[in-house]
C-alpha cells in the first residue's frame, strides 16, 4: 500500500495552484474542470509519478470548523519534508511566506510552520542526518 493523493482542503482553488506552484514548487499533476469545482492536484516534480496533493475545496460543512479549529490552536493539518527547514524557511520568507512558527530544532527533527493563504498551518520538517 502507498500514498497515491491526500486531500488539503482549501477556501480558493485558483489561490491554492498559485501558492503550491509559484511559493513551495509544485508542479500541476491534475487540473480537470468538475463544475463549480477543479479536480486539482499538485504534485513534487522531482517525483511527478508520486503522491499526489488534491487541493480540495472545503464547501462540506464540517470543513471549515475543523479547519478553523486546527489553525487557531497552531495546528499544522499536514508536514512537508524538506533537506533543510533552515534554507527553505528563508527562501520562502523571501518570497513573502508567513511562517507562524521559525525553525525549530527538537531533537532530530527540525520543523517550521507556515501559513499557506488558503486556510491551512502546514509543516516543513528535516531529519537530521548523523555523520558518515
Amino acid at each position: 500500500m502507498k500514498i497515491q493523493a491526500f486531500s488539503v482542503f482549501v477556501d480558493d482553488q485558483q489561490r491554492a495552484l498559485e501558492f503550491y506552484t509559484e511559493k513551495l514548487g509544485f508542479a500541476v499533476a491534475a487540473d480537470i474542470p468538475m463544475g463549480e469545482h477543479r479536480w486539482l492536484t499538485v504534485v513534487d516534480p522531482a517525483a511527478p509519478n508520486g503522491a499526489q496533493i488534491s487541493l480540495e475545496p472545503n464547501d462540506h460543512p464540517a470543513v471549515p470548523p475543523f479547519t478553523a479549529a486546527l489553525v487557531s490552536d497552531g495546528i499544522p493539518f499536514c508536514t512537508f519534508g524538506v533537506d533543510d527547514v533552515i534554507a527553505e524557511y528563508e527562501r520562502l520568507r523571501a518570497l513573502g511566506v508567513h511562517f507562524t512558527q521559525q525553525p525549530l530544532a527538537q531533537g532530530p527533527i527540525t520543523t517550521a510552520v507556515l501559513d499557506d493563504t488558503v486556510g491551512n498551518l502546514i509543516q516543513i520538517a528535516a531529519y537530521a542526518t548523523e555523520g558518515p
